[in-house]
C-alpha cells in the first residue's frame, strides 16, 4: 500500500475540494459508503471486489470530491486466488454547460479508473475514458491492462422513441486494439408504467485477435431485443430488464443471446440512508470469457451509503 499511500497523499495537496469552493451556498456535507461485488462464470473464474468512499458533498451525483479505497481478489479459471488493492481520487463538477465526473487512481503499478464529461441538452452527449486490469489468469499475472476511449449521444425522435449510438477504441496491453460500435433504439410503450421496449447492437472488431488469453475474436456482433421496467415509489428505483436476441463472432454462427438484469436503488433523502443492489446475468462474453455455446456471467452487487 505505500504506493497508494503516496498517490492520495498527492492527490490530497493537488485538489483542495475545488468544486465544492465553487458554489458556498450549497450545503457541504460528508458521505460515507460501502459496496461488495461478486461475479462468476462458466470459466469456472470468480472476482470479489469491495469498497469505501468517503465523499464531501455539495451536491449528490454532481458535485463532490473524496477518496475510495478497494480490495479485489481474482481466481482466474480456478487458479488461485490473488488480489489487488486500489486507491481513487473521486469528484464530479459542472463544467459550465457541461458536467465532469472521474473516479481517478492506482491498483500500485499504473493509473487506473475513469473520466466522462456530458452535457444536459436533448441531444446528450457524452466523452468518456476507462481503464482497467485484465481480469484473466494471463491479465493478472503478466500485468495486461485496457483502455476504451468513447464518445455516446442520444437521439431523440419524440416523447417516446429515441436512439443512442456509441464509437469507441479499446487499445490492450500488447499489440491489439479494437474498434466499438454500439446503438441501441428505445420506444416507451407505458410511460406511467415505466415500460419501455429496446433494441440493442454492439460490434467490435479485433486487430491481433487471440494476443493473450482474453476473449478477443477478429470480429464479434450481436442483437438484442430487451423489455424493460423502471418504476419510482418515493425514493426508491426499481428496474427490470430482459431480452433474447442473438450474437456471432467470426469464428462460430449464430446462436442465442441472453440478457437479464435486476436493480433496486434508494437514493439519499431525509433519513440520510442510501441502498442500491443489483443482479445481472448473460451469456455475452466479457474479455475474461472463453465465448463458447456454454458461455454465461452472473454478478450481483451490494451497497449501502449515509449521509452525516
Amino acid at each position: 500500500m505505500t504506493r497508494i499511500a503516496k498517490f492520495l497523499a498527492l492527490a490530497a495537496t493537488l485538489v483542495p475540494l475545488p468544486a465544492l469552493a465553487q458554489d458556498k451556498a450549497a450545503p457541504l456535507g460528508f458521505v460515507a459508503g460501502t459496496d461488495l461485488a461478486y461475479s462468476s462464470d462458466t470459466d469456472d473464474t470468480e472476482v470479489v471486489t469491495a469498497g469505501i468512499d468517503i465523499d464531501a458533498v455539495r451536491r449528490p451525483n454532481t458535485q463532490y470530491v473524496g477518496i475510495r479505497l478497494e480490495k479485489a481478489w481474482f481466481d482466474p479459471i480456478h487458479s488461485g486466488w490473488r488480489s489487488q488493492e486500489r486507491a481513487y481520487l473521486r469528484a464530479a463538477s459542472p463544467l459550465g454547460a457541461w458536467q465532469g465526473q472521474a473516479e481517478i487512481g492506482t491498483d500500485g503499478a499504473t493509473v487506473i479508473g475513469a473520466l466522462s464529461v456530458n452535457d444536459h441538452s436533448p441531444f446528450r452527449k457524452e466523452l468518456f475514458v476507462e481503464r482497467s486490469i485484465v481480469e484473466t489468469r494471463q491479465g493478472l499475472d503478466r500485468g495486461l491492462y485496457q483502455t476504451f476511449v468513447g464518445a455516446a449521444i442520444d437521439l431523440p425522435v419524440d416523447a417516446r422513441n429515441s436512439f443512442n449510438l456509441l464509437v469507441g477504441a479499446q487499445a490492450f496491453t500488447g499489440r491489439n486494439e479494437r474498434l466499438h460500435l454500439r446503438g441501441s433504439y428505445i420506444h416507451v410503450l407505458a410511460p406511467r408504467l415505466g415500460l419501455s421496449v429496446q433494441l440493442r447492437a454492439r460490434y467490435f472488431s479485433s486487430s491481433v485477435p487471440g494476443e493473450f488469453d482474453y476473449y478477443s475474436p477478429r470480429r464479434h456482433v450481436e442483437v438484442l431485443p430487451v423489455l424493460q421496467v423502471r418504476r419510482f415509489l418515493d425514493s426508491w428505483e426499481l428496474l427490470g430488464v430482459g431480452g433474447i436476441g442473438a450474437q456471432r463472432d467470426a469464428s462460430a454462427d449464430w446462436r442465442q443471446l441472453r440478457y437479464a438484469q435486476l436493480r433496486v436503488r434508494k437514493s439519499i433523502d431525509r433519513d440520510g440512508w442510501g441502498v442500491t443492489g443489483s443482479f445481472t446475468y448473460t451469456n455475452s462474453p466479457a474479455d475474461s470469457g472463453v465465448g463458447d455455446t456454454g458461455y454465461s456471467y452472473r454478478q450481483f452487487t451490494l451497497g449501502i451509503s449515509r449521509r452525516f
